[in-house]
């Protein structure tokens, strides 16, 4: 199985509450280029189509069971705040 997804990476509290009040579906990109301290964040946070097992266990459990077309987050891992959006699983 694989997923396509795209996030916004926080590593400032402060900065997690702002997108958590600002994020929709239709801003989730320019958001992403706007917030994301990734270097994904300049790709509109777009991470591609990655495996099971490939992202540290909390992206992976939100990437891999979390429901497709929809926001999640803020999902805390060691590298800071993740905003997830899975475009596609198959």
């Amino acid at each position: 199985m694989t997923v396509d997804a795209q996030h916004i990476l926080v590593k400032d509290a402060d900065k997690v509450d702002e997108v958590l009040a600002n994020v929709t579906i239709e801003n989730f990109t320019d958001m992403a280029k706007e917030y994301s301290c990734c270097n994904s964040g300049a790709r509109g946070g777009s991470l591609g189509t990655f495996g099971k097992g490939q992202m540290v266990k909390e992206f992976d459990e939100a990437s891999f069971n979390g429901p497709v077309g929809e926001i999640q987050g803020p999902i805390k891992t060691d590298f800071g705040w993740h905003f997830i959006l899975v475009n596609r699983r198959g």
